[in-house]
């Protein structure tokens, strides 16, 4: 994706190097650009910010091994992949998962 995004997710981590790790292996996304605070990820359709969350915030959060699935969540974002059970398994490789729900 040549210049500015024209579409983008923020989504913010208590371990932000683990979450992108989880999205580059399960999307094929590619790190664009990092700091000590956020990470950049890319793929031709989108941006994906990963923003850790300060220190003073992130000690109240306890985050299980594995991480716990969210489908309550009020926010919810998908990505196409050229193989599912290729995304399944580099997301259980990265302490995650994909949901079996899928569309056509």
């Amino acid at each position: 994706m040549a210049g500015p995004a024209r579409a983008g997710l923020f989504v913010y981590a208590k371990d932000a190097t683990r979450t992108a790790r989880f999205y580059e292996a399960v999307t094929g996304m590619h790190r664009l650009h990092e700091t000590a605070e956020l990470i950049v990820l890319e793929s031709p359709d989108i941006q994906l910010v990963v923003h850790a969350i300060p220190e003073r915030y992130a000690r109240e959060i306890d985050i299980t091994e594995p991480p716990q699935r969210r489908e309550e969540a009020a926010c919810k974002f998908f990505f196409s992949v050229a193989s599912l059970d290729a995304a399944r398994s580099a997301a259980a490789r990265h302490g995650g998962a994909v949901f079996d729900d899928t569309w056509q």
